[in-house]
């Protein structure tokens, strides 16, 4: 098995497969930074796809790894709910989880929903659209040719960051708060970026504080389009509790950021592991929007959601039991031969490449998928039409975590403009 034409090494394949099963627990960040968790998953789809881990770092979880398994747990929001987090590792200091709408169920998480979504509208992504390509533009053309740079800091980074300030209508100099804070939100402290909770709660503050004042600033002048405005004037949200829309910005912000960003620099990592495939591409453009799905399934920029069962539910042979944590690894649905031909492949071709489980399903699907494939459209349109190739340098560096499956640097050279 390899991602993407890369050999993984035989001692994580081993190991997976001598542990015994009961002991198994794919919920270890170390080997999704180090690109060595897809043997665990392999191997649970193969002979225990409703697995019950006992003891780790994140209490007891069930681990739902085959397609279909995850379409059920994911569709069925009233035996699965999503109240106090959505994530294995929820950790919010003493208060407990922030609340969200992606953590909520119905009703209230659909009129929340509802409140923000139309910022990515058909009509709105149409008006955005010459902004976003134009950006775009812009930050390719300050690309140095011939020098190594940093994929993720330059072009990845960039364009998601601009992109989300203009959706939540702040100055465009305070982009780079939005990569950084997102960042905090799901660091583990002590593995680089943050090293305790005190410290990711006093980022914390000044996060809150600065969408604290751009609520202030929206509540008191005549509704708009973007994203804050809608929340404090939208009749669902505009008396909520000052933690919750603080839970909402955190939300939007890792929602807007994170995932788009990390399949900017999945696309350039599975295109020059699959040098076929690129080659592909530039002979025929008209294969990037197919393209984009097939990165966003290889990717899966976010590894998993997780659930509480809120009674005791048969699936795969097992019985969860009421109050039982689940988590659904998207990242081994999308490598599930049952479901998908081929999974470990790179083919931008793919007879179906929007068949992936990504952007998950039910009533709590990626609200700006849309979003999010406009602009991977959009920087690929940009790229084929300035370089003939992107070439990446060395192995990139990822993300320490179970949930952000991303990379944290990737050294590339352009050789030559067109």
């Amino acid at each position: 098995m390899s991602d993407g034409n890369i050999d993984l090494s035989k001692d994580a394949r081993a190991q997976a497969y001598a542990t015994p099963l009961d002991q198994l627990n794919p919920a270890q960040p170390a080997l999704f930074q180090s690109d060595q968790m897809w043997w665990n998953f392999e191997r649970l789809r193969k002979e225990d796809p409703v697995h019950y881990t006992a003891q780790s770092d994140y209490g007891p979880f069930w681990s739902i790894t085959k397609y279909n398994d995850i379409m059920t747990v994911d569709t069925n929001h009233g035996a699965f709910s999503s109240e106090g987090g959505i994530t294995i590792a929820t950790q919010d200091g003493d208060q407990g989880p922030l609340p969200m709408f992606i953590a909520m169920d119905p009703p209230k998480h659909d009129v929340q929903r509802k409140t923000v979504s139309p910022v990515v509208s058909p009509a709105n992504l149409q008006v955005l659209e010459p902004l976003i390509r134009e950006r775009a533009a812009m930050i390719l053309d300050s690309l140095p040719i011939g020098e190594e740079f940093d994929w993720v800091d330059k072009v990845s980074m960039e364009l998601t960051a601009m992109t989300l300030a203009t959706l939540f209508d702040m100055p465009q100099e305070d982009r780079r708060k939005l990569t950084y804070w997102s960042d905090v939100v799901t660091a583990v402290p002590g593995q680089g970026l943050i090293d305790t909770i005190e410290q990711k709660m006093a980022i914390f503050v000044e996060y809150h504080a600065y969408f604290t004042n751009l609520w202030n600033q929206r509540v008191n002048a005549p509704p708009a389009g973007d994203l804050i405005s809608m929340l404090a004037h939208g009749e669902a949200t505009r008396n909520m509790e000052p933690r919750e829309y603080f839970g909402n910005i955190v939300l939007l912000t890792v929602g807007g950021n994170d995932t788009t960003r990390n399949t900017i620099s999945g696309s350039i990592l599975a295109l020059n592991r699959n040098p076929d495939q690129y080659r592909k591409l530039r002979e025929n453009p008209g294969l990037i929007p197919s393209m984009v799905s097939e990165t966003i399934r290889w990717q899966t920029p976010l590894a998993h959601m997780r659930r509480i069962a809120t009674q005791d539910f048969d699936i795969g042979g097992k019985t969860i039991k009421k109050g039982d944590k689940v988590v659904m690894w998207y990242v081994s649905g999308n490598r599930d031969e049952e479901a998908i031909e081929r999974p470990n492949d790179y083919i931008i071709d793919r007879e179906r490449p929007r068949n992936h489980i990504s952007f998950g399903f039910g009533i709590h699907r990626c609200v700006g998928n849309r979003l999010a494939e406009l602009q991977l459209k959009i920087i690929w349109e940009e790229i084929l039409k300035r370089f003939p190739e992107v070439v990446l340098l060395e192995e990139p560096k990822r993300v320490y975590s179970t949930f952000v499956k991303g990379y944290e640097s990737m050294k590339v050279i352009i050789p030559s403009r067109n």
